[in-house]
């Protein structure tokens, strides 16, 4: 059985994809003032340098801010004014500052799961800006513990379930992102429930999963599936195990 669930936070308790959504679209007008968009590969490039730094500035706003100066300096040629780079920063501090809104239903639906099976959350980026969301969430009495990581990989998961002493196949882990979310834990044995949202970082979209992967999967349109998805998979971990036995 399933003794352990896993949240995620970003986008699957609160928005957030949104405000780096819109701070991108700033950044583009202000680098529209030096080169012609239709021509630059705007948003490659940017992409492109903001995986380059993950291993140097980790994922949040703060590494994104330092990306989109960096790629604002070389896509101008180093045109980009004083002030112009200045608007950048505030760019970043605007998402850094930005409200903590909870998804409709998502904290009857941590409840309704925490009710027979203890739950985490388990949530990466900038250590700061984490901290703050979730005290601002007002979801932190909910959780057993709050882990904030670098990367959600199998290593990471790996590590925080053998903190808790509970094997991978009884552990799910509830998110929004297949590549961080769903793919390492379903790598581990373990289970997942994808709750996709709306909009999603191209970084995110790009996974690993195969189709035997399918059966420990259950995909939800919103927080209301989740505890009938949870279930779910609380019934084919038993009939595994009983399989298994």
């Amino acid at each position: 059985m399933i003794q352990l669930i896993g949240f995620d936070g970003d986008d699957t308790l609160w928005h957030s994809e949104g405000y780096y959504q819109s701070a991108n679209a700033a950044f583009e007008v202000i680098v529209g003032g030096y080169v012609d968009l239709a021509d630059a590969g705007l948003h490659q490039r940017l992409l492109a340098t903001e995986r380059a730094n993950l291993k140097l500035f980790g994922y949040g706003a703060k590494g994104m801010t330092l990306s989109m100066l960096e790629a604002a300096y070389a896509m101008t040629e180093g045109r980009i004014s004083a002030a112009d780079m200045h608007r950048i920063v505030e760019l970043g501090k605007a998402v850094m500052a930005h409200p903590v809104e909870l998804l409709p239903g998502i904290r009857a639906a941590v409840e309704a799961v925490a009710r027979d099976v203890p739950v985490v959350l388990v949530t990466k980026g900038d250590l700061f800006h984490q901290e703050a969301k979730v005290a601002a969430s007002g979801l932190a009495d909910l959780f057993r513990r709050i882990e904030i990581v670098s990367e959600k990989d199998a290593r990471a998961y790996a590590r925080v379930l053998g903190e808790f002493g509970v094997a991978p196949e009884a552990f799910a882990m509830v998110g929004n992102s297949l590549r961080s979310d769903i793919e390492p834990v379903l790598r581990l044995g373990g289970w997942g429930v994808h709750m996709p949202y709306h909009v999603t970082w191209a970084h995110e979209q790009e996974n690993g999963l195969e189709p035997g992967h399918a059966p420990r999967m259950v995909s939800v349109d919103g927080p209301a599936g989740i505890p009938a998805a949870v279930a779910a998979l609380q019934a084919r971990a038993a009939a595994s195990a009983g399989g298994a036995g």
